[in-house]
């Protein structure tokens, strides 16, 4: 009985697998292994910084609420702890948007955690 390879299939394979390496410099989008090895690792980056993009979100704020509530005579720490204290259900993602988009509300919610 003859070898059956079904080439169909794994010609399929191939493709899918070197239209994901499209764009990659080099033998990484031409060389079969070599573009697995590195559609592997971009899928791995990928993954992970899914994750990290949330973390960097988080901090890029704690610095925006930090420099504009020292502008406004406080600091982050003392302003976070007078917003959990006050229940002011302002996330840090809405607070670094008025730090930098209306000053005024911040400065506002900075009095109404001092008060």
């Amino acid at each position: 009985m003859p070898r059956a390879t079904n080439s169909v299939a794994s010609r399929r394979r191939r493709k899918k697998l070197l239209g994901l390496a499209k764009g990659y410099r080099g033998a990484r989008s031409k060389i079969y292994t070599v573009a697995k090895h590195s559609v592997d690792k971009a899928l791995q980056y990928q993954y992970r910084d899914r994750r990290q993009r949330k973390r960097q979100f988080r901090r890029l704020w704690i610095m925006r609420i930090n420099a504009a509530a020292r502008l406004n005579g406080t600091t982050y720490s003392k302003l976070m702890s007078g917003v959990a204290k006050k229940e002011i259900g302002l996330s840090r993602k809405a607070l670094a948007d008025l730090a930098m988009n209306d000053p005024e509300a911040f400065a506002a919610v900075v009095k109404e955690v001092e008060a």
